[in-house]
């Protein structure tokens, strides 16, 4: 002890300085990683709650999603733009899975990263997965009952209703001029004869074509839509906004 004592006694004060500034160094950092991952795990929490409430409540499956996650996700929360999350639910519909499960995942990721996917995964499931249990059991004691079937009845209704109102907000953002409405006038009869993949993947080439047709012109390429549609730039084309 005495000669612990001595040792210290004996150190030049720049040393006995600089190891006081590492440890106060050290202190600050792990406060600051605390504050950081303290707040990491209130978005989580965040993304796991809104998709939480969203799951539960949509009947019809991801198509009807998008109004719900457009306002909480765009409107209320203020995270992704109304584009996004259209981009979003396009490559939802490439890929195999539900698109209620794999638009969640795709917008937590986005939010998040790999822990907001997972989070966002868990909220729009866990619900869902509970209420169809519950349902499944109340079903098989009532599916005879009149009441019963007039509600399912209803419910397929405002399905209809939420998907093309789900329509009319994407097409908002997705139709920008008049390419990308003429590809929406041909996708919806094509749509009709082939998989949904392969009318993405042909709009997708027919964007790419018109692109770089519009870049050789000379032309200048518009990926948003205009504020002003009556009003048109000298250069406006029509492979513009694909």
């Amino acid at each position: 002890m005495h000669f612990l004592q001595f040792t210290f006694s004996i150190l030049p004060d720049n040393v006995m300085y600089k190891n006081e500034y590492m440890i106060k160094m050290q202190i600050e950092l792990t406060k600051k990683v605390g504050n950081v991952m303290e707040k990491d795990w209130k978005k989580l929490l965040q993304i796991f709650w809104t998709f939480f409430k969203i799951g539960p409540v949509t009947f019809g499956g991801g198509f009807a999603m998008i109004p719900l996650i457009e306002k909480e996700v765009v409107d209320k929360k203020n995270w992704l733009k109304s584009e996004d999350v259209t981009d979003i639910f396009a490559l939802a519909q490439s890929v195999p899975g539900a698109v209620a499960i794999n638009s969640a995942t795709f917008i937590g990721k986005r939010i998040g990263g790999i822990r907001g996917a997972i989070a966002a995964l868990l909220g729009v499931s866990l619900p869902t997965f509970l209420i169809v249990l519950t349902l499944g059991i109340l079903y098989s004691l009532f599916q005879s009952n009149p009441k019963v079937a007039a509600a399912f009845l209803s419910i397929r209704a405002s399905i209809v209703a939420l998907i093309v109102y789900a329509a009319i907000k994407t097409g908002k953002t997705a139709i920008v001029d008049k390419s990308t409405f003429g590809l929406f006038v041909v996708g919806i009869p094509i749509l009709f004869f082939i998989h949904p993949i392969f009318a993405i993947l042909a709009g997708a080439s027919a964007g790419i074509i018109l692109t770089n047709i519009k870049e050789k012109l000379g032309y200048k390429v518009q990926f948003d839509k205009q504020k002003e549609t009556d009003v048109y730039d000298i250069d406006y084309f029509m492979g513009s906004g694909i």
